[in-house]
């Protein structure tokens, strides 16, 4: 772990990998007072403080000495998703993985998804197998974005699966499409996958 200034409000931790970026987080959660928000990406957690309450260097301190989780976020809630496996890349999936485009809906579907980080557009969420379920073949991203990727669109890149809350562009693999809300403003919590919310997609037949 390498801790970077972020201002006088902040540290940011930068990692080598997803793994230790998940056991930093699970590690954190018992955090001291002053500590006001972890914000995880693919490599590094920033650290929020009050400085009225917490200073940068009692942080410093604190990150480097508390002990190290495995890599796994806490259990957060449970999200079940429907999703039809109808997008474009299916095909394309199935190649990278030497199976039938039947069996990336069914190979999917069988994994349970946790959010490792949220980014990219509001609600986005990058989502990881969950402890336990193997991971699956990485998958190259679209070597041209398209300039339109429909709201609900399911695809992957890499190691991730992520969801489009809004009509944007995007260089993923478009595997399905959902009627879930990703990104809803007049929801109390907007976002309806979070940094350690477990992903369940259920397969709907167009």
């Amino acid at each position: 772990m390498r801790l970077l200034p972020y201002g006088d409000r902040a540290l940011l931790a930068e990692f080598a990998t997803q793994e230790a970026v998940l056991g930093a987080l699970a590690a954190w959660q018992d955090a001291p007072p002053g500590v006001l928000e972890l914000v995880p990406a693919a490599r590094t957690v920033l650290v929020r403080i009050d400085p009225g309450v917490l200073g940068l260097r009692h942080l410093e301190h604190w990150l480097t000495t508390a002990p190290r989780a495995e890599a796994a976020l806490p259990a957060g809630t449970e999200v079940e998703i429907p999703v039809r496996y109808d997008g474009g890349d299916v095909a394309v999936v199935a190649q990278a993985w030497a199976c039938s485009p039947e069996e990336v809906a069914e190979r999917h579907a069988a994994r349970e998804w946790v959010c490792a980080f949220v980014g990219f557009a509001p609600g986005f969420p990058y989502l990881v197998p969950a402890d336990g379920t193997a991971a699956l073949p990485p998958v190259a991203r679209r070597s041209t974005s398209r300039t339109t990727v429909p709201a609900g669109a399911v695809a992957l890149a890499a190691e991730y699966c992520g969801i489009y809350p809004r009509s944007s562009p995007g260089g993923w693999q478009l595997i399905g499409t959902t009627d879930a809300a990703l990104w809803d403003a007049a929801r109390g919590d907007p976002a309806l996958v979070t940094p350690g919310t477990r992903v369940r997609f259920t397969r709907v037949v167009p």
